[in-house]
């Protein structure tokens, strides 16, 4: 379903002339191909949670370029990627707001019985598997962490 919406939207976007968007359909459906080059030598296929998993790999790499640009002072580059972000957000779902994100964490923890520190795994395969593409798991392995060690 995603890669015939990357498709849809690569095509209106080129008739709207929206140069930026063109841009950055065309480098997620480069990334896309490489993922699927990936997968066939390993004999598998690309789900749809791995290419959510890679839409948010794509926006965390943008996240961090564009830190870089404002700390070195270059605010055109820091723009160029916060477009980019906007653009890859539109195909990811809606992200869980914090208070979400803590109840889900909360719910993992009671359904495996996960009760230290070495339980984190379990807690954070059940998030992956629940909430792909919309919970950062970058953040949500802290909160385990630190609701784990509590």
């Amino acid at each position: 379903m995603l890669r015939e919406q990357f498709t849809s939207e690569l095509k209106l976007a080129m008739k709207a002339g929206e140069k930026r968007r063109v841009e950055t359909i065309r480098m997620i459906t480069a990334a896309l191909k490489d993922k699927d080059i990936e997968a066939r030598g390993a004999g598998k296929e690309v789900s749809e949670d791995d290419i959510l998993a890679l839409l948010q790999k794509l926006v965390k790499s943008r996240q961090e370029s564009m830190e870089i640009y404002d700390k070195n002072g270059r605010p055109e580059l820091a723009a160029q990627e916060r477009e980019e972000i906007a653009v890859i957000a539109t195909f990811l779902p809606q992200q869980m707001n914090d208070a979400d994100v803590a109840a889900a964490i909360q719910a993992a923890i009671a359904e495996t019985g996960a009760a230290s520190i070495k339980d984190m795994g379990k807690v954070i395969a059940q998030l992956k598997a629940r909430y792909a593409g919309k919970m950062d798991f970058g953040k949500a392995s802290g909160l385990v962490k630190a609701a784990l060690a509590g």
